[in-house]
């Protein structure tokens, strides 16, 4: 990987990476807006890289705060692990409303780094088994690489068995 240098898209993701001084790539692509597989999995097939070592954030309420998951985009987010994983009782996705005002980001390009308001941050256990991982840029159409270690020192998150098939 690259280290790190000033990008024209210069989303809060990446001003976040720059500013800590990680080593990060940035794959910036053309979004599909009608694209049927979603936002990740598009993402992988245009970056040609295995959808295992791609992730999705989302947001989620765990008894009423608002936590992010990091979850594959190959698998679903099991609500009741995430409530476990930060001592909670109950979680629910948060509404897209609530998600974007909080993070400042938009579904489709919420990233776990960058985010309006710091939240409580589950990375699945899984992120663990590759060198490198994907997550959102920050915007539709771009795609962050970097370390799991990095991104899990970065948003302070929690590592665990989130994801479920």
């Amino acid at each position: 990987m690259s280290k790190p240098k000033h990008t024209p898209t210069g989303t809060p993701a990446l001003v976040a990476l720059d500013s800590a001084g990680v080593a990060h790539v940035a794959h910036a692509y053309e979004h599909n807006p009608s694209n049927d597989v979603g936002y990740g999995l598009e993402a992988a097939q245009v970056l040609e890289v295995s959808p295992e070592r791609v992730f999705k954030t989302l947001m989620a309420a765990v008894d009423g705060e608002l936590t992010v998951a990091v979850v594959p985009v190959t698998g679903m987010l099991d609500l009741k692990a995430l409530a476990s994983a930060v001592g909670g009782k109950k979680a629910a996705m948060a509404g897209r409303a609530a998600a974007e005002r909080a993070t400042g980001y938009v579904v489709g390009g919420i990233s776990p780094l960058g985010q309006r308001t710091t939240h409580p941050t589950v990375v699945d256990e899984t992120a663990e088994l590759f060198d490198t991982i994907f997550v959102s840029g920050g915007r539709r159409g771009l795609d962050v690489e970097l370390s799991p270690a990095d991104l899990i020192r970065l948003t302070g998150a929690v590592v665990a068995a989130i994801a479920r098939d």
